[in-house]
């Protein structure tokens, strides 16, 4: 493939990827998905050379995917041009009947010359079969463009399928000189924005952990009050139930995503468990003298981000395990 048609096709697979992330509550437990049409351009007055046709992203689950809504927005005088025209879609088309009928099957009735996929699908039902049915039916098939940033789209819907468990999110606050509370006292170390931040990522994920003295201590409500969107379920960990067990039930009960925000032991039995995907630590401005240590990150993290806000550090990191 020559360089300049790789730039193209990354240049519309980055706009998929931009339409997917405006799913990231409705399409749940599906995963994010983003389609445009490109068609080439025969007038020699324009200094394009192709303009998009149709776009759209799996708004809600159930409902129709991003494929789908990429053609209904068509306009009658442009269906003629589906037969060059080239469909982008961040993840493989679909080939199996769900709760809609496989958009593997649109694609080929429309007649698409082209299509580019980001990612293979890694849900059972689909895993290549969607692109070997557009293959078999002689359309020209080019997969893993921006793959890397396709799967860390849906890193949730990944680690769900791929590990048979929840994306696992551990978080914590701490004071400037590294401590989570004051000889044993709940503090307050976020500010205003980072709240209202802690509040956006809870309505983004699917469950939210405590251990049982982090609840029976702060008795913390754990939703979304300063954001909009679900609360997440709510889940507390206990000698009871080994953390192998409770990790299992929520990947029988459908729960691809989970932030952990308990105390340091909940934290440090997830990371010598090797169960994290990524950690958030947001360190304050304020010091204590003395009180319970932050947990020890582990060594194969990658910094991700670091954003200041106000008084306030928030970093990001993924485990390199991930392959980002």
């Amino acid at each position: 493939m020559e360089k300049n048609q790789i730039t193209i096709d990354e240049k519309y697979m980055r706009r998929c990827i931009q339409l997917a992330e405006n799913g990231i509550q409705g399409a749940r437990p599906n995963p994010m998905v983003g389609a445009v049409i490109v068609a080439p351009l025969t007038s020699h007055l324009s200094p394009l050379t192709s303009r998009i046709i149709g776009e759209g992203y799996h708004v809600r689950c159930g409902e129709g995917h991003a494929e789908v809504n990429a053609f209904s927005s068509v306009r009658p005088e442009d269906e003629p041009m589906l037969k060059d025209a080239t469909l982008y879609v961040s993840l493989e088309p679909c080939s199996h009947y769900g709760k809609t009928p496989p958009c593997a099957d649109l694609i080929i009735k429309k007649g698409v010359r082209r299509v580019v996929v980001g990612t293979i699908d890694p849900f059972a039902e689909v895993q290549g079969r969607g692109i070997k049915k557009l293959q078999d039916a002689g359309i020209n098939v080019t997969v893993g463009v921006l793959e890397k940033e396709c799967q860390w789209l849906n890193r949730r819907f990944f680690t769900y399928h791929s590990k048979h468990r929840p994306y696992i999110i551990l978080k914590w606050a701490q004071t400037a000189n590294g401590f989570i509370d004051d000889n044993g006292r709940a503090l307050q170390i976020s500010n205003e924005q980072t709240q209202m931040l802690s509040h956006q990522l809870r309505a983004e994920e699917d469950a939210i952990l405590v251990g049982h003295t982090t609840d029976a201590r702060e008795h913390p409500q754990l939703t979304v009050r300063h954001w909009h969107g679900p609360n997440p379920k709510r889940v507390v960990l206990t000698h009871q139930r080994p953390l192998s067990q409770l990790i299992d039930d929520l990947y029988q009960q459908g729960i691809q995503s989970l932030i952990v925000e308990g105390g340091r032991q909940t934290h440090e039995s997830f990371i010598q468990a090797g169960l994290w995907d990524e950690i958030r630590v947001e360190t304050g401005a304020i010091t204590v003298t003395d009180g319970t240590c932050a947990p020890q990150l582990p060594a194969n993290v990658s910094l991700l981000s670091r954003d200041i806000f106000a008084s306030n550090t928030l970093c990001r990191y993924v485990s390199t395990n991930f392959g980002r």
